[in-house]
């Protein structure tokens, strides 16, 4: 077998070298080239001969009209976590490739060897990188979960890997960590660009051909994104990130990227002495349930995924002291507070250049639909005048630059969650109003600004 060439590629400008410099000879970068094999004549034709009866998947690669497909519905397996299933679009699928990220400490590795201790009727094998078979070991017994169906691997060569899975014959498959894994035919260091997207290609070509589910945790930079090339999350089939501070008990597992499901669905977690498990109703964890009404303090309905949630959005308002007002927002878009605060002085005759605003989200979630527009608005304006809401009302609505109040998707689902946990009152736009109305509940709708502002006074 000959030995696999290599070309150094410019991450800049895509100019091809046949040996690494320092900087790229067309476009003047430093230190942008990276180490990628070139497959020779003979490999490539020998490629060719095989995807004649082969391709990707491990089908006969034939062309089909779209009439011809069968549309069965993909089989799911239950992982046992209602939470996951949840955030993997119903369980999971054969043959797919899951990429988790996260902070250290935030629960990747111990939400998989849950996964795999729960599938005791599928065979599986755990591939470590980063600690002993020992360590994993403890993991498992700390958390009192049956021993039977793991098999556990320590290795980093993807090479052997392979070779393993081919003799277990796994029906599901972890990877921790991808940044860990290296292939034998580039001579870069683990956890580059190049290894990692070299790993992931031959373990996602395996789990094609295979139909094994692999489950692959990432590592995550200081942005909390996930480390190695972009190109890493175009491969893989799902990815999902871990949100929320590892020292805190909740824990948010958010799908970013899903074929097989819904894209932003969410997924609530609890972190106790036995491992994750998943909370039924999160909109409890998200709410405070003051004592007494508290002004800057409101109550939002948002929707992730498939699933609607009560959260709270508080707001604290003061003088300002500096030469600048300040302008904090912890959970939310941080550019749409000053854009709201001007529409706020224009339509609602209230200004606050000289006040300095924090807005928060209890319980660490980050919302990013517009239906908090309405929400940060009033929360706001109840710190600055010291006026609590009242203790029963929701609040949801996009607010355009001329002062409209925009309705927002699935108004009445929203408005069915709140008044399943109590709340008699809402304020929503006009464009939401429900076609039947929900017996109990008092439903203020709103076409401008102005109108909202009404009905607190």
């Amino acid at each position: 077998m000959a030995k696999a060439k290599t070309q150094y590629t410019c991450t800049s400008c895509g100019a091809i070298h046949n040996k690494w410099n320092g900087q790229c000879a067309d476009c003047q970068a430093w230190n942008t080239l990276e180490e990628s094999i070139v497959q020779s004549s003979n490999a490539t034709a020998v490629a060719q001969t095989s995807s004649r009866f082969h391709s990707y998947s491990g089908d006969a690669g034939t062309v089909k009209s779209l009439s011809e497909i069968d549309l069965k519905q993909v089989p799911r397996t239950s992982t046992k976590i209602s939470e996951l299933d949840r955030v993997l679009g119903g369980g999971l699928v054969q043959g797919s490739v899951t990429l988790i990220g996260g902070d250290p400490g935030i629960g990747k590795s111990t939400i998989l060897i849950q996964v795999l201790a729960s599938l005791d009727n599928l065979r599986s094998l755990y591939v470590t990188g980063e600690e002993s078979l020992q360590q994993v070991s403890m993991r498992a017994k700390r958390l009192e979960l049956n021993p039977e169906p793991l098999r556990l691997l320590t290795e980093t060569c993807v090479e052997r890997i392979i070779d393993h899975a081919k003799v277990e014959k796994p029906d599901v498959m972890v990877i921790d960590s991808i940044q860990t894994i290296h292939t034998e035919e580039l001579t870069s260091a683990p956890g580059s660009v190049s290894q990692v997207r070299e790993a992931t290609a031959r373990l996602t070509r395996y789990a094609k051909q295979t139909n094994t589910s692999i489950f692959i945790a990432g590592h995550v930079t200081k942005e909390g994104t996930l480390a190695g090339p972009r190109v890493l999350e175009h491969m893989v089939d799902t990815v999902l990130y871990f949100e929320g501070d590892p020292g805190s008990r909740y824990r948010i597992l958010r799908a970013v990227k899903n074929r097989f499901g819904a894209v932003n669905e969410l997924g609530v977690f609890a972190m106790t002495e036995k491992g994750l498990i998943g909370v039924n109703n999160p909109s409890a964890i998200f709410i405070s349930r003051h004592e007494e009404p508290v002004a800057g303090s409101i109550i939002m309905v948002t929707r992730e995924g498939t699933r609607p949630l009560l959260v709270e959005v508080q707001a604290l308002v003061d003088d300002s002291h500096g030469q600048q007002a300040r302008r904090v927002v912890l959970g939310l878009e941080q550019n749409r507070i000053a854009m709201l605060l001007a529409v706020l002085h224009r339509h609602g005759g209230v200004s606050m250049f000289d006040q300095d605003v924090f807005l928060n989200v209890v319980g660490g979630m980050k919302i990013n639909e517009t239906a908090a527009d309405l929400p940060m608005i009033l929360a706001a304006l109840s710190s600055f005048k010291n006026k609590p809401h009242p203790a029963d009302l929701v609040v949801f609505g996009e607010i355009g630059l001329a002062g409209e109040i925009r309705p927002v998707p699935n108004g009445e689902e929203r408005l069915k969650e709140a008044f399943k946990h109590g709340f008699k009152r809402a304020i929503i736009p006009k464009g939401n109003m429900p076609q039947q109305p929900i017996k109990g509940m008092k439903i203020m709708t709103a076409q401008r600004l102005e109108d909202a502002l009404e009905y607190l006074n």
